[in-house]
């Protein structure tokens, strides 16, 4: 189906109606569970709209059994709606967000940006605390980038379709969850080299380890871009001619990293 907005996006996940709870979170559970620090509870306050638990994925909801392991928990995946009048701090609303719930989640944020409808989609791979079992670790968190659904490119309109639920595997919700994750992982991929992939072993399953390889290449370019910025930055205001001289050099290097890293992803 075609998707132009938020609505029509959530239509075509095609997630059963068993699963559907479209209950309001009050902006005061996060205040009230001590996690937010200052920045956090302005963030809270000036930049998201409404927060709403739109779907809960549970064995009695939809055929996928339950994962658990001595590191991780996957009874369940809850599926939440962010809506922000303000992107800038998305980043910082995520994380604030996945510490606050300890649960498996989908993350779905929306924002207007310049009067055009966007989404970002987030998820965290949370851990158990193995020091304090009651307790969660966030092991690592990756979302996508903004996604205009008015004007999507090739690459995300192939993701967007990718996630709808009778495309993902359902073995256990771990296997699901890591799906959701490939499919981000793909999508980031695609911000660099146009092409949204999802590559699959012999046995047609997706690939974990190709997978792990294609994040840590998108994290190590993460590394080069901060890097390349700072030289940058020490660039505009060096005087001295040799050291401009170093300083292009190092900028030259970083770049033909980044054009090797891309062509391998």
């Amino acid at each position: 189906m075609s998707i132009s907005d938020f609505d029509s996006f959530l239509q075509s996940l095609d997630i059963p109606k068993a699963c559907e709870l479209n209950k309001s979170i009050f902006k005061k559970m996060f205040v009230d569970n001590g996690v937010l620090d200052a920045k956090d509870k302005a963030s809270l306050k000036n930049d998201i709209e409404k927060i709403r638990w739109l779907h809960t994925l549970k064995p009695s909801t939809i055929n996928i059994a339950p994962y658990n392991d001595h590191e991780r928990e996957y009874p369940e995946v809850a599926v939440l709606h962010i809506e922000l009048s303000n992107p800038k701090h998305f980043k910082r609303i995520t994380h604030f967000i996945n510490r606050s719930i300890p649960y498996p989640m989908i993350l779905l944020f929306t924002c207007d940006i310049e009067e055009q409808p966007n989404l970002a989609v987030c998820l965290a791979d949370k851990r158990i605390n193995q020091a304090v079992k009651e307790k969660w670790v966030i092991a690592d968190s990756i979302h996508t980038n903004w996604i205009n659904l008015s004007n999507q490119s090739g690459a995300e309109a192939e993701f967007l379709s990718s996630l709808k639920i009778s495309n993902l595997p359902f073995k256990n919700f771990l296997v699901f969850y890591q799906a959701v994750v490939q499919r981000v992982i793909a999508i980031k991929c695609a911000s660099h080299n146009s092409e949204f992939r999802l590559h699959k072993d012999s046995s047609d399953e997706l690939d974990k380890n190709e997978f792990d390889n294609r994040l840590e290449r998108l994290r190590e370019l993460e590394k080069l871009d901060s890097q390349k910025s700072e030289i940058v930055n020490k660039l505009s205001k060096e005087k001295q001619m040799g050291r401009q001289i170093e300083l292009n050099t190092q900028v030259k290097n970083i770049n033909d990293k980044i054009v090797q890293i891309k062509s391998n992803l």
